[in-house]
């Protein structure tokens, strides 16, 4: 149970800050984004991730999916699968909530200058992706070629609907979507997301991936991607993990041996090897 403070220690990583809604809306099935007051001027990188409480109820690790030039909120995509998140959920403009953060490694935006960098979603992790896209568009001519592929279950589950629109209109990125199934009046792509990789001939030499999505989804993403040329040091990928601490304390989101919460959740795949394959891990 986690209990409701007063107010957090300045600086201290362990106590929840108490924070409110901004601003809920719905993006799909069990799925909503909620807009939460800024407490502090703290910027946050692409990739990492706030811890969120539901008082009373518990806290889980978020990732941030909002724009990071916006210092005045902080924006989490939550899907309701628990008791923690489904209350997170249900939260509305002007309810309180506890938050610690900013924690993780972030998408390695700095060394993509220059490269073409292709993100790939799956599900639920176009909302780690975001941020990263928001950067690489507010600094586009600092990268080469710019593409989102993203794949879902069904058009119902499509995050940001408005954005992906948006974002199909403009002459200077790359988007395909894909989906599991689809009704007879679907006009775009059924498949697995990895169908979309050869269509973007990639040149191997010159390209990032940032991969985010269900372990599995980004198994066979590592692979289409290292057989369309790319190598280990240009796959990146955002773990998710049981995180408690988000510190590295308590090691219950130890991965082989990195910490997700303190050495990822992003993380190269070079530095990883084959533990995604891994049954036990």
């Amino acid at each position: 149970m986690a209990a409701r403070p007063d107010r957090a220690p300045p600086g201290d990583p362990l106590t929840p800050r108490v924070v409110r809604v901004l601003k809920r809306r719905r993006d799909a099935p069990r799925t909503v984004t909620l807009d939460i007051a800024a407490d502090d001027a703290t910027a946050f990188q692409p990739g990492q991730f706030n811890m969120l409480t539901a008082f009373g109820v518990g806290e889980v690790p978020i990732s941030l999916s909002g724009d990071p030039a916006d210092t005045n909120r902080r924006v989490h995509t939550i899907r309701a699968v628990g008791p923690v998140s489904s209350a997170l959920a249900r939260l509305a403009p002007g309810d309180a909530l506890g938050l610690r953060g900013p924690f993780g490694s972030g998408w390695p935006m700095a060394a993509a200058h220059g490269h073409d960098v292709v993100l790939i979603a799956g599900g639920l992790g176009l909302a780690p992706l975001r941020p990263a896209l928001y950067r690489l568009l507010a600094k586009r001519q600092r990268y080469g070629t710019i593409a989102l592929l993203y794949g879902t279950r069904s058009p119902d589950e499509i995050l940001f609907r408005r954005e992906l629109a948006a974002w199909q209109r403009r002459h200077d990125i790359r988007i395909g979507v894909t989906v599991d199934h689809a009704p007879s009046d679907w006009t775009g792509h059924v498949g697995v997301v990895t169908r979309l990789i050869p269509g973007l001939a990639l040149d191997p030499a010159n390209t990032l991936a940032f991969v985010c999505g269900p372990e599995v989804m980004m198994r066979f993403t590592i692979a289409a991607l290292k057989e369309a040329g790319l190598g280990d040091a240009a796959i990146h990928l955002s773990l998710e993990r049981n995180m408690k601490c988000a510190v590295g304390l308590c090691g219950h989101c130890q991965f082989g041996p990195v910490f997700v919460c303190r050495d990822g959740p992003v993380l190269c795949h070079d530095r990883l090897g084959g533990l995604l394959g891994l049954k036990e891990l």
